[in-house]
């Protein structure tokens, strides 16, 4: 259940981990949505060793999919009957991220049809480790699945 004070309905809290869509990806990961509220987003994210580099820290890649999907979920907190679609991120990173992680995104600007938000990865003393700035575009969430989807499960960015 997200600590934004703001209940999460029972068929939500079973579904996505909160998230309220399924994203294998992201289950696979084991993140954990703790904020979900106003343009703000907290994700909580314990790394597993398969997660890790041959430095014995949290993957690159790891990290960025937890900072795309922390400031997904920032610019979705103001109208969570969307969906939205990566369409750049940049990131930097500014040390090694160990131990539990927890995610914290920010959405800076919208618009009718776009999201600008940043988020930060913060390390179990918190540190900053990483930080991201991304643009998204707003979507209609469109049922999933294959009675329900087109053939081409294609997601428009125009």
């Amino acid at each position: 259940m997200p600590c934004s004070g703001r209940p999460v309905a029972a068929a939500d809290a079973n579904f996505g981990l909160g998230f309220g869509v399924a994203i294998p990806f992201v289950n696979h990961l084991g993140f954990e949505l703790k904020l979900f509220e106003g343009g703000l987003s907290e994700i909580a994210y314990a790394p597993k060793p398969e997660h890790l580099n041959s430095f014995a820290v949290t993957h690159g890649g790891a990290l960025m999919t937890l900072l795309d999907v922390t400031m997904a979920a920032a610019a979705r907190s103001v109208q969570s009957d969307m969906g939205v679609v990566t369409i750049e991120m940049k990131t930097t990173f500014m040390q090694p991220a160990r131990g539990t992680l927890s995610g914290k995104g920010r959405l800076m600007h919208r618009t009718a049809t776009m999201a600008f938000a940043e988020a930060t990865v913060f390390d179990e003393d918190g540190r900053a480790c990483a930080h991201s700035t991304g643009t998204f575009k707003y979507v209609k969430r469109l049922p999933t699945g294959p009675r329900s989807s087109n053939a081409l499960n294609v997601i428009s960015t125009d």
